[in-house]
């Protein structure tokens, strides 16, 4: 294990798969030891099993879309003294069709994952983080967050764009105890979401450069929030087309988001 890294775990939610499973890797491979949380107990089970022989590891299933489980996560981490130095905001899906396709107690359980149990974990942790005068804060958004919404899953841009807000405010107030926090915003990424989502098909129809390794996303996000980068976006292309998003016309943008949003979104 590398001794030149600070004590203290990586909490990481959603890390069952995809960009969390990827981020759990890399910290073990740093020497980080990791509290992985989702709710698929077996799939963490295996993970842990895998990465154990290079750090330690602490599995606690949680079902996120409960308003009562970060409360009860926090009380477990603090009951077993195991100490947060780095939390990654992971866990999150999406909701595929128009806002009127589902009922609310689906769009209510979405809110809950994506933005109350970040910040009720933030809030709880938040005193120890700052208190280790070397805490990380890694917010896993994405590149909806940075350009128009597109037509179909309604809430899915404007949550990640909170999360870059959220990082950004929390990056701002907490500098002062060497605290730093980073939203990352990658792309289309090859992980288990669209089959979740049901939109694989469609998915499948994007052309190669659009789409990122978890692998590389994880990478990116982890050395950003190192750096202190507020702000990360994996991938060249990415890049380009961030810095587009900033000299087009919002006007444009959307008629292009409006007329392309049939290749990205399911769309009831």
């Amino acid at each position: 294990m590398n001794t030149a890294i600070p004590e203290g775990y990586a909490l990481i939610t959603g890390a069952s798969s995809g960009i969390g499973e990827a981020i759990a890797r890399e910290y073990a491979r740093r020497g980080v030891p990791l509290i992985l949380t989702a709710r698929r107990f077996d799939r963490l089970q295996a993970l842990a099993e895998e990465l154990r022989p290079q750090v330690p590891v602490v599995v606690i299933a949680a079902n996120l879309a409960d308003p009562e489980t970060p409360r009860a996560l926090v009380a477990e981490i603090r009951q077993r003294a195991l100490p947060v130095r780095i939390l990654v905001n992971n866990a999150g899906y999406g909701v595929p069709g128009r806002y009127l396709a589902k009922d609310w107690a689906t769009h209510a359980h979405f809110l809950q994952v994506m933005v109350g149990a970040v910040c009720e974990l933030t809030w709880r942790l938040l005193p120890a983080l700052r208190a280790q005068g070397h805490g990380r804060i890694l917010n896993v958004a994405s590149f909806a967050a940075l350009v128009p919404a597109a037509d179909g899953q309604t809430l899915y841009a404007p949550v990640k764009s909170f999360m870059v807000k959220f990082s950004e405010a929390l990056s701002l107030e907490n500098a002062d105890a060497g605290l730093h926090a980073t939203a990352l915003c990658p792309g289309f990424t090859r992980s288990e979401f669209h089959d979740v989502t049901g939109t694989r098909a469609l998915m499948s129809k994007l052309p190669k450069w659009m789409w990122l390794r978890a692998e590389d996303v994880a990478r990116t996000g982890i050395e950003a929030v190192e750096r202190g980068q507020v702000v990360a976006v994996p991938g060249l292309a990415y890049k380009l087309m961030r810095a587009l998003a900033w000299i087009l016309p919002d006007a444009l943008l959307l008629r292009l988001m409006a007329r392309n949003s049939r290749r990205i979104r399911a769309i009831d």
